[in-house]
């Protein structure tokens, strides 16, 4: 839409603006310019929900049977483990809260507009549609606008796109309704920069309306307060322990005949809250806890407990590109010469190390069978090469030459290359510098600008040099800005004129290849200057910029000219430009990209390894998309024929299909249609937040768990819908880091596999606590139902522990080995399975048949000792009132009980070290070396042994508190049940391994990414190094 008519639709005169009133009216109408949201957080809702849930309230009431029994102990130990869990849930959850208030922070506190035809100063909030903003460099855009009057104006949109580099504006109009944000050229948005030069624009958009307000509404919209598998699993076994303690209750009573004596009381109380695992709340949060410090140590730190739980079943992960995969950081990486053909340049970063090497024919003499190298047109003195190039050359004689790999070094470039590196150094406003503390180097100007500058400091020919008259190029001598005539985003490109010493005076021009070659006249051949029209020689340089183009380069132009003597008394800063950029010779083409982290690459290959599925959403454009994903290893190289040369109707990445598409195109299909899709787009480009949304939606609908990665604005909606939300921590915005539930401190893609690998540590590390604690519960509670059977003389019920020993047995066997289980390390092979299934719970049907069969186990063997040593070495003579006194006709009542407190105590211990491993033998002797491989759990079974012993014969605790007593030959009838249940145990696991399906089924799609792996790696392991990604074609 053109200016005109959006000042009909607004109607409003861009010569007056707004009049007052009508300002005053529209604001009514329109509503407040801010976010609008449920407001801060509510710190007493957040706290209510932390203690209404099931397992609190059973706490709470153990809390008070503890105390109406006087076991104060109990009751303490119950009440830590309340405020810890409680505590450590509100701050996460109140830290999770403040997304929309970063929201409203981010716009600016005031605007300039013109109101009844004066410029004023208003609060932003006040602005409306309608309003003509003024803009200029520094100035934060205050709504949506459309731009007009525009000179040299860019803004940076980063926090919207997520891309980099500055959005030069133009007025013109477009007719595409459907443009992707980042190419609407002649919008300005609310929260962005403006980078550079001016601007007026009419707002058309406030508030909720604006692109920052779309998304506002979207994270209000996400919902990530239902319960997670392993939340809904804690809460069905709590109910479950419930009516089991309930009924266990009524059991005692019931074989009582409800004759409630005190004894009665205090035994079904013990049993009850032996039931309850009152210690397994505080272990699983201090578990995750542990993970969350474990992962704070590795450069990531975690927001919301929950996510933990997420990153183990994690089969997605949806990638911004810029930042993340990407250093974000502008980088020359190829140079292209019409004579010279293409130079490669080696080196990331700001650092200005790195070779810069070219192919270079090596003849052989064919008189003297020598073979000898010419490094550029002005080297004509020979160089021999080592015997393995003469070989070489000898399979290849018939073409008397070889390629060799020469490093172009300041004192050997030729005089055009060296030419174009001056350029590229003087035609230049950016500087780079090197901190005197960290001894880093950083850029200060345009992205573009300091890649070029990098650049030439690589060849000790950086602007500093230059001017100073320091390069090691010294024919010259020092050079000087006469003139600078600067970047204009209406023609694309930017020129400046340099004096040196040797008397010249040269124009150097950078620019868009169109706009530079339609200055140009000429282009340089080795040392002379061929003369050409602009139109041929645009379809000269065009297989060329294809080429750069489809590795994801960004390509400019360079070239130069000598002014004439005639230019001499000319005042350059009062002659028009166009004047001035005529005649022009061509030098050469740069191509400049942000390239992949080293890490991305090995990184993504980890996920493929574990069967998850790495997919770019980016806001750039399809093809250096494309390029990026192929280095980092998203997209598969295309195939390539027998020459080597790439297929390029594959190559021709706009396309390919399904692997990559635009938003527009994914944006276009209906829900039923992504659906239909053999596999989902591995990158869409041009992305806007919904097409983000609408993607992690498509994998959710495929039963994927998905971890979004990003750093922008732009990537909060996507954050809060995904399953597990990754910020950046260095380049995100408060608004991304407050929307995600992981922060990454070093912006490190390999960080989200080390979070992932811990996600799946801690998972299986709570699924094997919980199985020791249930198992070992279980285990008292049958046990001591079934004692219920044993009468003495008088017909009463002989327990075979008393109610204290049962409380002592349940400290020693419940917290203290969960919580060494709960700090096992991974398995070396946990990253080889495929991603767990989300909606199988903590309690599988395995985990419960583990459960019910150890636990029963260590019951029965348990109450089998107290019959044993009574009815079958003993007399069977229970005696009378056991329960409550020690006299010498219970002698043998009070021998069983100790051997059951010991069975039953060191049983538990001994199946903590079964839980290390589900299926596979523990008690091998390969294993029995590594017994002491968790140190906490090995320190841990030998203190709760010892503890054991001192609770059976500590002389006054064991007969008048514990109601037990130390005994002798009774020893061998625990050891040999200890056996039988170390033997029962291996027999249970060998036919799991027999009879069971995989613990966990790759699906096809996972079979498929594994695959990718296992040949990257081989072919790497042949000659390729997984280590860093690899570079685009130069």
């Amino acid at each position: 839409m053109d200016i005109v008519q959006t000042q009909n639709d607004l109607d409003v005169d861009v010569s007056t603006g707004l009049s007052t009133s009508e300002a005053e009216r529209r604001l009514t109408v329109y509503g407040p310019n801010q976010m609008r949201g449920g407001g801060g957080p509510n710190a007493f809702k957040i706290l209510f929900r932390q203690v209404a849930n099931l397992m609190t309230v059973i706490l709470v009431a153990a809390v008070i049977v503890a105390f109406v029994t006087k076991d104060w102990i109990e009751a303490g130990v119950v009440i830590g483990v309340i405020i810890l869990n409680t505590t450590i849930g509100f701050m996460q959850e109140f830290k999770a809260e403040k997304t929309m208030d970063a929201l409203r922070k981010m716009s600016s506190p005031t605007s300039r507009v013109l109101r009844n035809g004066h410029q004023v100063v208003v609060a932003t909030m006040d602005l409306v549609p309608g309003d003509v903003l003024y803009l200029e460099s520094g100035d934060v855009v205050g709504a949506d606008c459309r731009v007009f009057d525009v000179f040299n104006y860019e803004t940076d949109e980063a926090l919207l796109t997520g891309e980099t580099l500055p959005v030069a504006k133009e007025e013109d109009v477009l007719d595409d309704p459907e443009m992707a944000l980042g190419d609407r050229i002649n919008l300005s948005f609310a929260s962005t920069t403006v980078t550079k030069g001016r601007s007026k624009a009419i707002v058309y958009a406030t508030g909720m309306t604006t692109e920052v307000g779309k998304i506002a509404k979207k994270l209000m919209e996400s919902n990530k307060n239902k319960k997670t598998p392993l939340q809904r699993s804690m809460d069905r076994m709590a109910w479950i322990l419930l009516i089991i303690a309930i009924a266990s209750v009524l059991i005692v009573f019931g074989a009582n005949k409800f004759n409630i004596k005190t004894e009665v009381l205090m035994y079904a109380i013990g049993l009850a809250i032996a039931t309850i695992p009152e210690g397994l709340v505080a272990v699983v949060t201090l578990t995750m806890s542990l993970g969350v410090s474990t992962l704070a140590k590795k450069r990531a730190l975690v927001r919301q407990l929950v996510a933990l739980e997420s990153l183990g079943s994690v089969t997605n992960i949806c990638s911004d590109k810029t930042g993340t995969l990407t250093q974000s950081k502008m980088v020359l990486v190829r140079a292209w010469l019409p004579e010279e053909g293409f130079f490669r340049v080696s080196g990331l970063g700001f650092e200005p190390s790195g070779d810069i090497t070219k192919k270079q024919r090596v003849e052989m003499d064919p008189t003297s069978g020598e073979l000898h190298v010419n490094f550029s047109p002005n080297d004509t003195s020979p160089r021999d090469i080592d015997d393995e190039k003469r070989s070489l050359v000898s399979v290849k004689s018939k073409n008397s030459y070889v390629e060799e790999t020469v490093v172009v070094r300041n004192d050997s470039m030729s005089a055009c290359f060296r030419r174009l590196t001056e350029a590229a150094a003087l035609c230049n406003m950016a500087e780079i510098k090197q901190d005197e503390e960290s001894g880093e180097w950083f850029g200060i100007g345009d992205p573009t600008e300091i890649a070029l500058q990098v650049f030439a400091t690589k060849l000790s020919m950086g602007k500093p040099a230059l001017t100073t008259g320091s390069s090691e190029g010294k024919e010259s001598g020092r050079w000087r800005l006469v003139c600078e005539y600067p970047f204009d985003s209406s023609i694309k490109r930017m020129s400046v004129v340099v004096s040196n010493d040797a008397g010249e005076r040269i124009l150097f021009l950078k620019g868009a290849t169109e706009r530079v070659v339609s200055c140009c006249s000429g282009r340089q051949q080795g040392e002379t200057v061929e003369k050409v029209e602009p139109e041929e020689l645009q379809k000269y340089l065009d297989p060329r910029i294809e080429e750069m183009g489809r590795d994801g380069l960004r390509v400019l132009s360079i070239a130069f000219r000598k002014l004439g003597a005639s230019e001499e008394e000319i005042d350059l800063h009062k002659v028009d430009r166009e004047q001035i950029e005529t005649q022009m010779v061509f030098l050469g083409l740069v191509g400049i990209y942000d390239p992949p982290r080293p890490e991305s690459l090995p990184s993504v290959m980890e996920c493929y390894r574990a069967g998850i599925q790495v997919t770019m959403l980016t806001g750039d454009h399809p093809e250096t998309a494309a390029a990026i994903a192929r280095q980092v290893g998203i997209l598969q190289e295309p195939d390539s024929d027998a020459n080597g040369n790439k297929d390029t109707e594959t190559h021709a990445v706009v396309s390919m299909g399904p692997p990559v598409m635009t938003a527009r195109e994914f944006d276009a299909l209906t829900e039923e249609e992504i659906d239909a899709l053999g596999e989902l787009p591995r990158v869409i480009a041009r992305c806007s937040p919904d097409t983000k949304v609408k993607m992690i939606e498509a994998m959710h609908r495929r039963r994927g768990i998905v971890a979004m990665t990003g750093d922008g604005v732009n990537d909060s909606p996507s954050l809060k819908f995904a399953d597990v939300g990754i910020a950046m921590g260095q380049s995100g915005s408060d608004v991304a880091k407050q929307a995600s539930e992981i922060i990454l401190t070093d912006d490190n893609f390999a960080t989200i596999v080390r979070a992932i690998r811990e996600g799946r540590r801690v998972f299986s590390n709570i699924q094997r606590f919980c199985s020791l604690l249930i198992a070992g519960n279980v285990g008292e509670l049958v046990c001591l139902l079934v004692g219920l059977a044993f009468r003495d003389r008088l017909g009463e019920t002989v327990f075979p522990l008393s109610p204290v020993a049962i409380l002592v047995n349940n400290l020693l066997t419940g917290t203290p080995p969960a919580m060494a289980l709960g700090a096992e390390k991974a398995w070396p092979t946990i990253m080889d399975e495929p991603p767990r299934d989300p909606t199988s719970g903590l309690f599988t049907w395995e985990v419960l048949c583990d459960i019910a069969f150890h636990g029963m186990a260590i019951a029965l063997l348990s109450i089998a000792d107290f019959w044993v040593i009574i009815g079958g070495f003993g007399n069977g003579d229970m005696g009378e009132h056991c329960n409550s006194e020690y006299s010498s006709a219970c002698d043998l009542v009070f021998r069983a009980r100790g051997a059951v407190f010991a069975t039953l105590t060191i049983a538990i211990l001994l199946h903590a070290y079964n839980c290390r491993r589900i299926r596979g033998p523990m008690w091998s002797f390969r294993m029995l070396r590594r017994v002491h491989e968790n140190r906490i759990l090995f320190f841990g079974f030998l203190s709760g042994i010892v503890l054991c012993l001192l609770c059976i014969y500590v002389p006054g605790l064991n007969t008048k508190v514990l109601k037990m007593k130390g005994f002798g030959w009774e020893w061998g009838v625990v050891l040999v049940t200890l056996l039988v249940f170390l033997i029962l145990s291996e027999v249970y696991k060998f036919a799991k391994r027999k009879l069971l399906k995989p613990l966990s089924i790759a699906t096809d799609e996972q079979e498929r990414l594994q695959r990718i792996w296992t040949e990257t790696t081989t072919l790497n392991s042949l000659g390729g190094d997984a280590k860093s990604p690899k570079e685009p074609k130069r």
